[in-house]
């Protein structure tokens, strides 16, 4: 049995589209690292996406844990055109088209960006190689929202929208045991 222990990063407070784009986590919150490192399995691996507020989150909660090579396949979704914009300014320049991405996530994808397939059809390979290398050992993995989203839905075999529904904080931990059968015992848990 693996368990994975998703953690979001740090918030970036920024109000827009922050996918591939690289703006710093506020870790300023002390507390509430120390709490979300003391909840974590005490000598898991942690790895991260390669943008820096995943980075700082792993680095700031990884403690004596061993530290592996950041994956830039764990990445955020990439909003093309749409990268640091409102929802606003995206409908503005493309109207309608981010309505559909969101109500009908798929194929749908922003101009220059991932569609929810795309990330998803980047992110799988990418865990199925960390549960094959930490096969039946615990591994925190520092993330972001719409990566976490893609193994919800592939854990509890969720649809597009389903996923979507679901809430994910920054700090927060999900957690996902992948043996014969997908399980998640923890979704959005503040520590």
């Amino acid at each position: 049995m693996t368990r994975l222990w998703w953690v979001r990063h740090g918030p970036t407070h920024l109000k827009t589209m922050v996918g591939w784009s690289d703006p710093p986590a506020d870790l300023g919150d002390t507390r509430a690292i120390a709490r979300l490192s003391g909840f974590l399995p005490a000598r898991a691996p942690v790895v991260s996406s390669d943008l820096q507020r995943a980075r700082a989150t792993a680095d700031a909660i990884a403690g004596p844990r061993p530290r592996l090579a950041d994956n830039p396949a764990l990445r955020e979704i990439n909003f093309g055109a749409w990268e640091l914009m409102s929802y606003d300014q995206a409908d503005a320049a493309d109207p309608g088209l981010i309505r559909d991405y969101l109500d009908t996530p798929g194929d749908i994808a922003p101009p220059g960006g991932e569609s929810w397939n795309d990330i998803r059809a980047r992110v799988n390979p990418a865990v199925d190689t960390l549960i094959d290398a930490h096969s039946g050992r615990d591994l925190i993995v520092v993330a972001h929202f719409g990566v976490i989203l893609t193994q919800l839905q592939r854990a509890k075999g969720l649809n597009a929208v389903e996923a979507f529904a679901h809430k994910i904080d920054n700090l927060s931990v999900t957690r996902i045991t992948c043996d014969t059968e997908w399980d998640v015992d923890l979704i959005n848990h503040i520590p």
